[in-house]
């Protein structure tokens, strides 16, 4: 059987821990355990894999009014854009 440990940690890593062990349970497709999402979480260091943007897909509660923001952005953005000039 393996040894069990107490390890303390705040209210929001814990929400955070829950949330990564919720996207695994939903991947998987099976339940999944806090510890079993930190030994992922300490894979990903030890193996050198890295996060791609598509991982963090979904984590960030962003409101309407953020939304709008980005998207007059991106619109000024795109109509100051001008193509490079190409050699012939």
């Amino acid at each position: 059987m393996t040894e069990l440990k107490t390890i303390k940690i705040s209210k929001e890593t814990y929400v955070k821990l829950s949330r990564v062990a919720g996207e695994l349970q939903i991947r998987f497709k099976r339940p999944v355990s806090l510890d079993e999402a930190v030994e992922y979480l300490l894979s990903l260091k030890r193996g050198g894999k890295r996060l791609k943007i598509t991982d963090l897909a979904g984590s960030w509660n962003m409101s309407d009014e953020e939304w709008a923001e980005i998207r007059v952005s991106l619109a000024e953005a795109w109509r100051k854009w001008k193509a490079p000039e190409t050699r012939s």
